[in-house]
């Protein structure tokens, strides 16, 4: 049932294609283009419009091929003009004369445009698609409305989504009012830019700047517009000029109606890192240099005093760290209750108006939060905003009382991030549903008034920067899993038929990345750097990471035939978007596991070791090949934009791929870990058959129930004397493993069958028994199914507006059962996902009980940058255990009840004495 809904909701949101059609016209429909003439575009006498009139008019020119005229003046409308202005401008007031079209509803609104199409009294024939904003933005964004609906995606030149030609073109001309913004301000952080944006637009995009500068801003600005976005944060890295040090970058700001402010770590719209020269002004210290800072922050409050800006409050570090000078946390507490006094007077002078009137913003970001948290008093009209713990986990959430303030609560939030316990600056990997699940609750929390994403370089996140920023724009979106917005964002990248298999893709992408990104596969950290070591996903004896290995397989098998079925126009789009993503953390992990497996099999003396380290090499050099092949594409519009080595870190270096020479003997071995199949559940495993450097042939029999892709094969110097048989199990019927016959030996297979006593029976495999947090059976009214996220695509949220409680009470536990078939010493793990307390009046605790055993209250809090927090954003989960000493043979329940509102449970493993300890989610039960 919910799949029809997703795929329904799907369907609507492509309706707009059938506007393009070459349906017969309707009395509603404005026809833009009839294969021989295109509309004229007017527009108001104002630079942002001018502007949008421009992206406009290039839009029509590729979906038509004829370019439309353009002008500020009504009278050079023909049959068919559309007319782009905010409501009380010249153009506008002419058209409302000649039409009499009223515009009463956009009165006091924010952003909002009315469009419609209406008949010219004084020029019979003559007829007017109105795009009538409340302000300049409100029109902007019915003119973006425009281009997506004429089949312009957001990307068209950020990442080369060539626009389909049409024959005829025609939109819906009823009336329509669009919907306020649902967050105020709408941003994106330009950060970490040092080794794509940077580059790319010093040496390839903007030579003539050699920076980022009002050319490459402009193009920013216009895929801001694009989005919906109305907020800027420039990059700010000592690799870049400060934005307000090369001329032209606010002016463009300006042009385009964008809002600018400063990060976290830059108050009054400074640059600390470039303007702030310790030998020309001292010491950036509030405590020794006070007059200085001052006169620093009061010259760029009067600089950019024309221009519309919310302004960073506060004080920190130079460069994102702690304030200089403080000897405890205290006095810099009061000392940033002082600098935030004083730059509020600056304001006030700076703009001739009470500072109450000037949008301001504190950034809670690290140290700040915990100086709140000491009982910093923030001036009641200034924008709380809330960071995440640069992982993806919003660090607090407006309580109560904070809801009631009259600058409201933002959220800053990251897809992107440089820093402890390690970058993750390549490839974009966070998980939508996480993105989904962090954003609805500071949604309820009533967070709406700033959303700023740190992008990083844009680039590697085109998809996480428009699904943030289309929720931050439309809270209706909440009400429709990640993945339907995946799948519709895609139809309009590429073929819609195709999007489908495409969203599938990219969910067992994210999914992947979820149980650990690409960037952290080398199991080391950075702040201090620590080298890389053997990951986890080999302590169960490699199994684990030959499953990881084949899922990434068979994702790029699945990602490369779908690009055979591409358009043409659309192939670069698709391999930035789509193919270099999914190979580049295919190739990272399979070159990390298979060194971690060739160390383990040269343990074991298993020539295997020598052939796995010259497949990792491979796997390093389409890393390098296909990082080139990105910088290379449209004859070089990109190159030096993808760095597959940010910062140089140790996991992106060339690794040392190891040789080494193995005593050759006779014989063969079998791996038959994880070689378990349930009745009646489907499933696939691995058969492995090694050699120890000899030639020699095997052959499988008897196998009843199962099917062997191979049933014979030879172990030769080729395949590294080592091949893996995939079996498959329907889930019909008893399983009979056979024998294999290598070298001169019948060997049994090992596996086990397992009878289950129904269908959706809890079972043991490996001596564990897993069981899904979002099972129907367990459910109740505290708690809420969050799709897609967790090990399992599914967790439970125990419900935001619950009250936090110090003990079970009342409240109604989610029940699990599962049955032991002996007595056994057990642990059971409560798996969850590692987000913070909603807010500073809550927790993060369960209260777990099995059976009639005492009730335990598990606390998930983490502090700080502390090695479980660690350990859990590297990882996305968060355990808590508990000692089972003697868990009699039968039947047990688990009971579970929320204490605090927000807690995400993930999954519960009963792990007996012997299991295997598993790096990711053990075989589902």
């Amino acid at each position: 049932m919910q799949e029809a809904v997703v795929r329904r909701g799907i369907g609507v949101a492509l309706s707009v294609v059938a506007l393009l059609s070459s349906t017969p016209a309707s009395a509603r429909e404005a026809l833009l283009f009839d294969g021989r003439k295109v509309a004229t575009v007017i527009h108001s006498d104002d630079r942002p419009l001018e502007l949008a009139a421009a992206m406009l008019t290039r839009d029509l020119l590729k979906v038509t091929g004829i370019a439309p005229r353009r002008s500020a003046d009504l009278q050079d409308c023909a049959t068919l003009c559309i007319v782009i202005g905010n409501r009380g401008s010249a153009v506008m007031d002419a058209v409302v004369r000649d039409s009499g079209l009223d515009l009463d509803s956009l009165n006091g609104e924010w952003e909002r445009h009315v469009r419609v199409l209406v008949p010219s009294r004084s020029h019979p024939g003559r007829q007017y698609l109105v795009i009538a904003g409340s302000d300049v933005r409100g029109a902007i964004w019915g003119m973006v409305d425009l281009t997506r609906e004429m089949g312009v995606s957001a990307w068209e030149w950020w990442a080369d989504v060539a626009p389909q030609r049409r024959k005829r073109l025609a939109v819906d001309g009823g009336h329509r009012l669009s919907k306020a913004p649902s967050v105020h301000y709408r941003g994106i952080f330009l950060n970490d830019e040092d080794w794509g944006l940077q580059p790319w637009a010093a040496r390839t995009f903007e030579p003539e700047t050699g920076d980022i500068g009002p050319k490459t801003y402009a193009r920013i600005f216009e895929l801001m517009w694009r989005l919906k976005a109305n907020f800027i944060w420039p990059a700010m890295h000592d690799s870049t000029r400060p934005f307000y040090q090369i001329a032209g970058n606010a002016q463009a700001a300006r042009d385009h109606a964008i809002v600018a402010g400063t990060s976290h770590a830059e108050p009054m719209m400074r640059n600390n890192v470039r303007e702030w020269d310790d030998r020309a002004r001292g010491a950036f210290n509030f405590f020794t240099n006070r007059d200085a800072m001052i006169e620093y922050w009061r010259v760029r409050a009067v600089e950019v005093a024309p221009f519309e800006n919310v302004y960073t409050v506060g004080l920190r570090g130079k460069h994102d760290s702690e304030m200089e000078g403080a000897a405890t946390p205290g006095i810099a507490r009061d000392a940033l209750a002082k600098a935030i006094g004083v730059q509020r007077g600056l304001l006030a002078a700076a703009q001739g108006k009470p500072a109450d009137q000037v949008p301001q913003a504190l950034t809670l970001y690290k140290e700040v939060l915990d100086l709140y948290g000491l009982g910093l008093k923030v001036p009641d009209d200034v924008t709380l905003v809330w960071p995440e713990d640069n992982y993806g986990y919003i660090s607090q959430l407006p309580t109560e009382q904070e809801r009631a303030r009259r600058g409201g609560s933002g959220v800053y939030y990251h897809v992107s991030y440089w820093g402890r316990p390690h970058d993750y600056l390549w490839l974009g990997t966070t998980h939508p549903a996480l993105i989904r699940e962090q954003m609805e609750r500071a949604r309820q929390m009533e967070a709406r008034r700033i959303w700023m994403l740190n992008v990083g370089d844009i680039k590697p996140a085109e998809y996480l920067t428009q699904y943030f920023l289309d929720l931050a724009f439309d809270h209706e979106l909440f009400g429709q899993r990640a993945r339907a917005h995946m799948e519709t964002w895609l139809a309009r990248q590429f073929d819609a038929p195709l999007a489908g298999r495409i969203a599938d893709i990219m969910t067992d992408y994210y999914d992947l990345a979820w149980e650990r990104r690409p960037e952290f596969m080398g199991f080391s950290q950075v702040e201090p750097t620590r080298p890389i070591r053997i990951g986890d996903h080999v302590r169960t004896g490699g199994s684990e990471a030959w499953r990881r290995i084949d899922r990434y397989a068979d994702l790029v098998a699945r990602a490369e035939a779908m690009a055979a079925r591409i358009p043409a126009d659309r192939r670069d789009a698709y391999f930035q978007l789509i193919l270099y993503p999914v190979r580049g953390a295919a190739s990272m992990n399979e070159r990390n596991l298979k060194l971690d497996l060739a160390a383990l099999h040269a343990r074991q003396g298993r020539p295997v070791a020598n052939r796995l380290a010259q497949e990792a090499e491979a796997a390093h050099d389409r890393i390098v090949a296909d990082t080139a092949a990105y910088n290379d594409q449209r004859d070089g519009k990109w190159r030096g934009i993808m760095n597959m080595a940010p910062r140089d870190l140790p996991v992106f270096a060339r690794p040392v791929f190891p040789k080494a020479d193995f005593p050759r003997k006779a014989g063969c071995g079998l791996d038959v870990a994880e070689l378990s199949f349930v009745e009646g559940r489907p499933a696939r495993h691995a058969l492995t058959v090694h050699g120890w450097g000899m030639d020699g042939e095997w052959r499988l029999a008897d196998q009843k129930g199962i099917v062997a892709e191979a049933t014979h094969g030879a172990l030769t110097a080729a395949n590294g004397f080592q091949q893996r048989i995939i079996l498959s199990y329907d889930g019909g019927g008893a399983i009979n493993f056979g024998t294999l016959e290598c070298g001169g030996r019948r060997l049994a297979v090992a596996g086990r069958f397992i009878r289950a006593g129904h269908a959706a029976a809890p079972v043991e495999i490996d001596r564990t028994i897993s069981l899904t947090a979002a099972s129907p059976a367990a459910m109740n009214e505290d708690w809420e199914v969050v799709p897609g996220l967790g090990s399992r695509q599914a967790a439970l949220r125990a419900k935001l507006n619950l009250p936090s409680r110090d003990a079970p009470g009342e409240t109604q536990p989610l029940r699990y059962v599962f049955e032991t078939g002996n007595e056994a010493g057990a642990e059971l793990r409560v798996v969850a996902v590692p987000v913070h307390p909603l807010t500073s009046a809550n927790g993060l605790r369960l209260a777990v009980q099995v059976d009639d055993g005492p009730v335990r209250i598990l606390d998930f809090e983490t502090h700080g940058r502390s090695e479980d927090w660690k350990r859990n954003v590297l990882g996305n989960m968060a355990f808590r255990g508990i000692a089972l000493p003697q868990l009699a043979e039968g039947r047990h329940e688990i009971r579970v009840h929320a204490l605090d509102p927000g807690f995400l449970l993930d999954r519960i493993d009963v792990r007996l004495d012997g299991a295997a300890d598993f790096y990711g989610a053990p075989p589902l039960s």
